[in-house]
């Protein structure tokens, strides 16, 4: 777990057997320890399964922790104690999001860039090539207004109020009534405006829409869903009550 304090600096705890916590040691720590050389400058924090990237007040990135799969976007597979420079990424980020195995970034110019495990095309550059370092995602050069990185697949909110998904859909999370993996993002069925935040986690997704009603598609084996039922939904359906 990571807080980011209003004096820009960064706190973590938790399991550290990857030096996910950032204090250069893969010592579990019970209580929040400060993150290495972010002392202060930070305005979005973002953790993913083993790993945690925050933005600086510079638009720059760093990430640090596990890195098999170039997650921390260093242009190296190696696992990082403390927190390193994102490869391209020295200025212009306005937000971050870490998924699984996976990371993406929200430029000022609307664009966003991921890096990272890759193999359901959840980097949205119609590959499913690890990247090591930021890539484009596909047709989003301008016009996200927000991101989101679940375990295999992402989602962008557009300045439109639209959704679009890609990645892992073999639960229907791409909300694109289908279970097609995509490597490239897709627009989210009845989702064309409206929107105006978006989150993903495992194998779902749901959007808060601007009349404060909240829409969820995807994996529904425990009711995540929160349509009163345990049937996965291959498009967004309302959730009960909200």
């Amino acid at each position: 777990t990571c807080a980011l304090l209003s004096t820009g600096a960064i706190k973590c705890w938790g399991n550290n057997g990857n030096g996910q916590v950032g204090d250069n040691s893969q010592t579990q720590r019970l209580t929040p320890v400060a993150v290495s050389g972010l002392s202060s400058g930070v305005t979005a924090i973002a953790v993913g399964f083993y790993h945690s990237c925050a933005v600086l007040s510079t638009g720059a990135v760093k990430c640090w922790g596990y890195n098999p799969y170039g997650q921390l976007g260093d242009n190296s597979q190696t696992q990082r104690l403390t927190p390193v420079a994102v490869s391209g990424l020295s200025s212009g980020v306005t937000a971050i999001s870490a998924g699984g195995y996976n990371s993406c970034a929200l430029l000022s110019t609307g664009a966003v860039k991921c890096w990272g495990y890759n193999p359901y095309g959840q980097i949205g550059d119609n590959s499913q090539t690890n990247r090591l370092t930021p890539v484009d995602v596909s047709g989003l050069s301008s016009g996200v207004t927000a991101i989101s990185a679940g375990i295999y697949h992402s989602c962008a909110l557009l300045s439109t109020g639209a959704v679009k998904c890609w990645g892992y859909n073999g639960y229907g999370q791409l909300g694109d009534n289908s279970q097609t993996n995509r490597l490239t993002p897709v627009d989210v069925s009845g989702l064309s405006s409206g929107v105006t935040a978006i989150s993903t986690s495992y194998f779902h997704s749901c959007a808060l829409l601007s009349t404060g009603a909240v829409k969820c598609w995807g994996n529904n084996g425990n009711g995540q869903i929160g349509d009163n039922s345990q049937t996965n939904r291959l498009t967004p359906v309302d959730v009960s009550g909200l």
